[in-house]
C-alpha cells in the first residue's frame, strides 16, 4: 500500500517520537527509526536530512498555555500545576525533549526555545520586565518534578495523586508568578 509523502513523514515522525523517548536520542539511529516505520533509512533521510533535524521536527511542541486573564490571582499557581499534569501526561513530546535534554546541546535548545517562545510571554501579560526570570523558576518547578515522576520514576513523586502535587506546588508556582 502507498502512503503519500504526508503521511510517510507522520509515520516516520510517530516512530522517532517513540524511539527517542526510549532511547534517547544519542542512541536511537535513523536505521531503527525506519525499521520502526517500517520503510527505508534513505527515506527518512529524503523527509528530514539529518538526525538533528529529524529530532527537532519530532520535537515540535505546544504548550497549549491557558489563557490566565481570567484567573484569580491566588488560584494562578494551581491553574498552572493543573496544566502542565494534563500536558505531560497528554503528550510525551515533553518526555522526549527532557530527557534527551539532558545530554544533547540541540535538545537542550529546543527546549529552552520552547519555554522561552511560550511560557514568558503568557507570564509577560500580567508580570511585565520580570517575566522571562518567573519563566525560569515556573518551568524549573514543572520540569522537576516532570522529571522526577515521568522520566526518573521516583515512587514518590510517580504515585502522587495530582491533587497532591497541586497543593505542594501550586503555592510556590503562585508566588513565583504574583510575588513583588
Amino acid at each position: 500500500m502507498r502512503r503519500s509523502a504526508a503521511d510517510t513523514k507522520a509515520v516516520i515522525l510517530a516512530a522517532a517520537r517513540e524511539r527517542f523517548a526510549g532511547d534517547g536520542y544519542e542512541r536511537a539511529t535513523i536505521r531503527a527509526i525506519a525499521a520502526d516505520a517500517g520503510i527505508d533509512p534513505a527515506m527518512v533521510m529524503r523527509y528530514f536530512g539529518s538526525k538533528d533535524k529529524l529530532f527537532a521536527s519530532a520535537a515540535e511542541f505546544d504548550l497549549r498555555l491557558p489563557d490566565l486573564s481570567r484567573v484569580p490571582r491566588e488560584r494562578l499557581g494551581e491553574t498552572v500545576v493543573r496544566h502542565f499534569l494534563e500536558r505531560w501526561r497528554a503528550d510525551e513530546g515533553l518526555q522526549v525533549l527532557l530527557r534527551t535534554g539532558v545530554t544533547n546541546a540541540a535538545a537542550a535548545e529546543r527546549m529552552r526555545d520552547i519555554f522561552s517562545t511560550q511560557l514568558a510571554p503568557m507570564i509577560a501579560t500580567f508580570a511585565g520586565e520580570q517575566a522571562a526570570a518567573r519563566a525560569v523558576l515556573v518551568a524549573s518547578q514543572v520540569l522537576g518534578m516532570a522529571l522526577c515522576r515521568n522520566v526518573l520514576r521516583f515512587p514518590a513523586a510517580a504515585d502522587m495523586p495530582d491533587d497532591e502535587v497541586v497543593r505542594w506546588l501550586a503555592p510556590t508556582i503562585n508566588r513565583y508568578l504574583t510575588a513583588d
